[in-house]
């Protein structure tokens, strides 16, 4: 689905709404995560739908490496050829090698998470190992994307701001399913940090905001961001 100009949505329900984007500036497209179907057969239908085929991909970049993200990485790295990256943090959980860090055991809001961080700390449905290509970090550009440090749900999570289009790509540091929530609690690793990311995102002047969970807001993101702030303290 495409949400504005150049940029387009995909989603499935499997993985608690999770979404993936691709971008394009122009000079090929720009992939962000990954979905969790590990035959990627959903961004492969939009990459046709549009016209476009799996080498067109130039960057395949991920937020963090939680299993609702990654499912379809390998797939799409064999056919595209297109290089990773991510965060040094990230990638020996991308290539397998380690375990994902435990998060909470007790229920938080929303409810209907709860069963994903039961998964995530039991190692349920691992995905395919991948090897990262280029570690990423604040500042840095990939495509027409800059790289936005924003630690707190896992300790390399990236956001990304594409300045042109008033595009923030929040990751999991913001959700919109099943409404908007500044982060999912039992999700999160390190609240300080978390609470300073999402600070500073407000800050951004952003029309469209996409995240990992929930549909993405086509306007106005700016300003619902900053109204929800006071929520990270309760």
């Amino acid at each position: 689905m495409e949400i504005a100009p150049g940029i387009y949505s995909m989603s499935q329900s499997k993985g608690a709404n999770v979404h993936a984007f691709l971008l394009d500036d122009g000079n090929g497209l720009t992939l962000i995560d990954t979905l969790y179907d590990t035959d990627a057969h959903r961004i492969l239908d939009e990459l046709q739908r549009i016209g476009k085929t799996p080498q067109d991909i130039k960057h395949i970049v991920m937020t963090h490496c939680h299993r609702s993200h990654l499912g379809g990485l390998a797939r799409l790295k064999q056919l595209s050829g297109a290089p990773i990256y991510a965060h040094e943090w990230e990638v020996d959980l991308i290539a397998g090698e380690r375990k994902q860090q435990p998060v909470s055991w007790l229920p938080h809001q929303p409810a209907r998470v709860w069963p994903l961080q039961i998964a995530l700390n039991l190692g349920v449905a691992k995905h395919p190992p991948a090897t990262v290509d280029t570690y990423i970090h604040e500042g840095d550009q990939v495509g027409p994307l800059r790289i936005v440090g924003c630690p707190g749900h896992s300790p390399g999570h990236l956001s990304f701001w594409w300045e042109e289009r008033r595009l923030l790509i929040a990751g999991d540091a913001i959700c919109t399913w099943p409404k908007l929530l500044l982060g999912w609690r039992g999700f999160t690793l390190n609240l300080r940090q978390h609470k300073e990311s999402v600070r500073r995102l407000a800050e951004f002047d952003s029309e469209i905001l996409c995240v990992g969970h929930g549909d993405p807001l086509p306007s106005g993101a700016a300003g619902r961001i900053r109204a929800a702030l006071p929520t990270l303290d309760t």
